[in-house]
Parts: C-alpha cells; structure tokens; sequence
C-alpha cells in the first residue's frame, strides 16, 4: 500500500489538498467524474461532466477544487476538517485516481496559567501545590515542566466535549520549596509548544534560637555570682569598722600628747617660786 501524503494546517487557515490526478488541457472537466470525500464515507464535494452536484452544508462555502489539477481547498480550517481525504478520479466511468491524502489540524492553546497555593509551611521549607491549566487547543496536548531546568512529572487532565472538540488540560503539582526557585510549564501538541515560568520563593525564612548554655557552665556562672555578691557583702561591714577604731587610737594618741606637754610648764613653774622663798 502506497503512503498517505500528510497535509498539517492550523484552525483559521486555508489549506490545499492535493489530488493524485491533473486533467490534461487538450481534455476538460466535463469528460470527468470528480469526488472529494472525507473518511471514505462523507462526500465533501463532487462533479459531474463538469456540473457540481453535491457539496453538503458542513463544506459549503468552505471548500472549492481547482479544475485543471484538481486539488481541493479549505477555507477557513476548523477542527472538523481533521481526517482522511481521498480524491477519486473517474473516466468514462473507469477509475484512474483514487488515492488519499490526511489533513491533521491544530489549534493554538493558551498560553498556561501557573498558579501556587501554600498549603503547609516550617522553617525548612514551604509546601506547595502548583497548577498550571491552559484550553482551547486541538489535538490532546501533553504537559511537561521543569524545576530549576530539571524535569518534572505533572499530574494531568483532560477535558474535551468529543473526540473533535478544543481540549482543555490541568496539571498539579505538589512541591517541598526549601529555596526560591523557578517552575516551568510546557503544553505540547502536534509539534507545537507553549510554556509559562513562574518564580517560587520559600516564605517563612525562620531565625534560629540561640543554643543554651551547658548546665555546669550555668552552675560555675551562679557560683561566681554569689560568692561576688558576698565579698561586696562583708566587705561593706568590715571595712567601716576598721576605719573607725583606726581613727579613735589615733585621736586618743594626740590627746595624751597634748596632756604631758601641758604638764611640763607648771611643775617648772612651782619649783622656781619655791627656790625664790
């Protein structure tokens, strides 16, 4: 079996899709019996001796086909148009061309969202739970990340009302920030990419308690405290007493001094009257 051609487009674009026959130009259309159909089964447009004769309401005023080379064109792409197309070629009702060709449609998702929310928090690190949710694209996206350029694992899902329809996709994530980091997320689809950072930063940044001291260096530090406090005590009841019977021999010394130099002058006094008589 021959390989299908492969046509990739994007939701809004016109795309071309080719057919495996071109009619000659010494020849028309109208010698031919033409027929687009998508997935073998849906007649998307079809001509007759020149005449079109079908083109349903899902490609009406969507598609149009060349009429020399045949190619069938898409204008604008929707989701939808994502399939198998087969171009079937018909003389003089001998099939000459009958070959497919797959159209893989894309649409852009958003651009992610990252949100973090602290669940649990310590000094050593700070718990979070981080989503990152982005919708709108075609086909089935996967989510990726990385936490400081190393790859994480997200935990996602999907939402999409059918197997043609936008899809929509969360990831969760629950990190142990124990610094300030950066987290990225990555939504993946049919080659394309987009991808958000977000920087995380560790909250409570505690301050640790100073170590106690050992319980002997306390017990040597109390000793000294109380054999200070008494040496003050003692001292302040020792030292003035000291002073004070220091000063009284003292006085009592000069006092007696004064008493025998008093006592001199009379007794030589009394003898020199005695000695007159």
């Amino acid at each position: 079996a021959l390989e299908k051609k492969v046509v990739k487009s994007k939701v809004g674009e016109k795309v071309s899709l080719p057919c495996c026959y071109e009619i000659p130009s010494s020849e028309g259309l109208h010698k031919y019996r033409v027929y687009w159909q998508k997935n073998i089964t849906d007649v998307v447009l079809a001509y007759s001796e020149g005449n079109m004769i079908s083109h349903p309401e899902p490609y009406r005023n969507r598609t149009e086909m060349d009429p020399w080379n045949l190619t069938l064109w898409i204008s604008p792409v929707e989701i939808l148009d994502n399939g198998s197309y087969q171009c079937v070629v018909q003389r003089n009702s001998v099939v000459v061309c009958g070959d497919s060709v797959v159209l893989f449609v894309t649409a852009d998702f958003s651009k992610p969202n990252i949100t973090a929310e602290v669940s649990a928090d310590s000094c050593e690190s700070t718990e979070m739970v981080i989503t990152c949710s982005s919708h709108g694209g075609f086909p089935k996206p996967r989510i990726s990340g990385a936490l400081n350029n190393v790859s994480v694992e997200w935990n996602a899902s999907w939402v999409s009302e059918s197997r043609l329809s936008p899809y929509n996709v969360t990831g969760k994530l629950v990190l142990n920030v124990t610094k300030d980091v950066n987290i990225t997320c990555s939504v993946e689809y049919s080659g394309f990419a987009t991808s958000t950072n977000l920087p995380l930063r560790k909250i409570n940044n505690c301050v640790v308690p100073p170590v106690p001291p050992p319980y002997n260096v306390i017990t040597a530090s109390v000793i000294i405290v109380i054999t200070f406090i008494l040496a003050i005590t003692l001292a302040a009841r020792y030292l003035p007493r000291h002073v004070c019977s220091h000063c009284c021999k003292h006085q009592d010394s000069v006092e007696e001094g004064v008493k025998e130099y008093t006592k001199v002058p009379r007794s030589s006094k009394g003898t020199a009257e005695t000695s007159s008589v």
